[in-house]
């Protein structure tokens, strides 16, 4: 597998760890997800299925090189799907908030609760992004209902 590939499979090196590769490669996602809620919606949806359909070929790659099948080394999956955990959630630049998707986020893809662990059947790099996008829709789904909640909350002005 081509160098550069493997680099940004394994979120630079990140994967490589030898403990919590997948939490370490996702701290890549952050600043990502950051940067997307600066845009408008569109342009996040756009970016951010653009980056999610680019990570399949090379997990793809990845997984083959690694012959192993949803190698822990291989994160660029979390790093692309993590802003879906807070798309459209502009509250979620707020650093406590986008903290807190972080570690449902990692929660989710951890512990990979149903519909999380059906998607791992996929095979290839479409079911190791696909697993991930999951993951981060349902923390999508706890963060707005979570902001939600305490936007209801705040005392009115």
């Amino acid at each position: 597998m081509h160098e550069t590939l493997m680099v940004l499979a394994t979120g630079l090196g990140l994967g490589l760890s030898p403990w919590a590769s997948g939490t370490l490669g996702s701290l890549l996602g952050v600043p990502l997800a950051w940067w997307l809620l600066g845009r408008s919606r569109r342009v996040q949806v756009a970016v951010t299925l653009a980056l999610l359909v680019a990570a399949v070929p090379v997990c793809h790659l990845a997984e083959q090189a690694l012959s192993a099948k949803d190698d822990g080394r291989i994160v660029l999956d979390e790093i692309v799907a993590f802003p879906v955990a807070v798309l459209g959630l502009a509250a979620a630049r707020q650093p406590w908030a986008m903290a807190s998707a972080f570690v449902v986020y990692r929660v989710f893809d951890a512990t990979k609760p149903p519909p999380v662990s059906l998607a791992e059947a996929v095979p290839g790099g479409a079911g190791i992004v696909l697993d991930d996008l999951i993951a981060a829709a349902l923390a999508w789904l706890v963060m707005a209902g979570g902001l939600a909640l305490w936007r209801r909350r705040q005392p009115s002005s």
